[in-house]
């Protein structure tokens, strides 16, 4: 009979690539993941894993295997998501990440309800970039993110995913005191073509986002800072170094010598949490969505 943990293990390298990835995943070590896929290769008499370099691949026994293991898991997954739900117990673990701003804004009054309200549910919380949030529920390392997208560029949501909407964020521009347009009610995009932007990392969506709306309004961005955190880059604009889109998220408090003046074409982020539909009944991730839409709805 095969042995579930050590399908989860061979499950957890099909997905991540590496034993050191599948290990990291599963909070084990490394030499736990080989000796797993070693017993799960006596008891099935076939080879999984062969040398690929300095790192190891799936035969095409592994291969079949795995894909036997993703749904056999899922279906696990389904059967404990029925039996939690039958009990209707809020208990166990869960494990959710959010974007920077989100975990500053909505996980603080969350997961103290959470905490408050079901005592007997362990959560593990994580700051995430919405991809590699996604990514983590695919994965199973996730049982929730919080993620987002823009008005004009939709995330991409895999095929097995729910989501569910938690509220629409409205982006400001802030500049220094000093600015030339810090004086205007509204402002347009257009109006910055000369500006250093101040800007998120190299290849994440908010990002791309910003360089896309910018390049279809004819602008080319000119970056001069990146940061990841909002408060860094209103402090960067604090000093005078450029200017940069402030989401009403997590925001606050606004330092002195920066100014938010409101663009005439609205631009909002919708942000919303998603989880894997296997998982759907599970009463601790309807607790936990019903946690982030409260704490969506206190922040006006």
């Amino acid at each position: 009979m095969l042995n579930l943990e050590r399908l989860r293990t061979l499950d957890a390298l099909a997905r991540h690539g590496s034993v050191s990835a599948a290990a990291e995943a599963l909070h084990v070590t490394t030499s736990a993941v080989s000796q797993q896929l070693g017993k799960l290769e006596r008891e099935i008499g076939q080879r999984l894993l062969a040398k690929n370099g300095r790192g190891v691949r799936l035969t095409d026994a592994g291969r079949l295997l795995s894909e036997h293991a993703a749904r056999i898991l899922s279906q696990v997954e389904l059967a404990e998501s029925d039996l939690e739900a039958h009990r209707g117990q809020v208990v166990g673990e869960l494990r959710l990440s959010a974007f920077p701003t989100a975990a500053r804004g909505l996980f603080p009054a969350a997961l103290g309800a959470l905490r408050a309200e079901h005592p007997g549910l362990r959560v593990r919380s994580s700051e995430l970039e919405p991809e590699h949030g996604i990514a983590g529920v695919v994965r199973g390392d996730l049982d929730l993110a919080v993620v987002l997208d823009w008005y004009n560029k939709p995330m991409p949501v895999p095929d097995g995913l729910v989501k569910a909407p938690l509220l629409d964020d409205p982006a400001d521009v802030a500049m220094p005191a000093g600015h030339r347009l810090a004086d205007r009610d509204e402002v347009e995009l257009t109006e910055f073509a000369e500006d250093e932007w101040i800007t998120w990392g190299e290849g994440e969506f908010c990002h791309e986002w910003l360089m896309f709306t910018l390049r279809s309004k004819g602008v080319e961005p000119i970056v001069g800072h990146r940061a990841g955190e909002s408060h860094t880059q209103l402090g960067l604009v604090a000093a005078g170094l450029g200017v940069c889109i402030a989401p009403l998220l997590g925001r606050h408090p606004v330092p002195e010598g920066v100014v938010l003046v409101p663009l005439r074409q609205r631009v909002r982020r919708h942000v919303y949490v998603v989880w894997r539909a296997d998982a759907d009944r599970r009463p601790s991730i309807r607790a936990a969505v019903e946690a982030l839409r409260m704490a969506a709805r206190q922040l006006g």
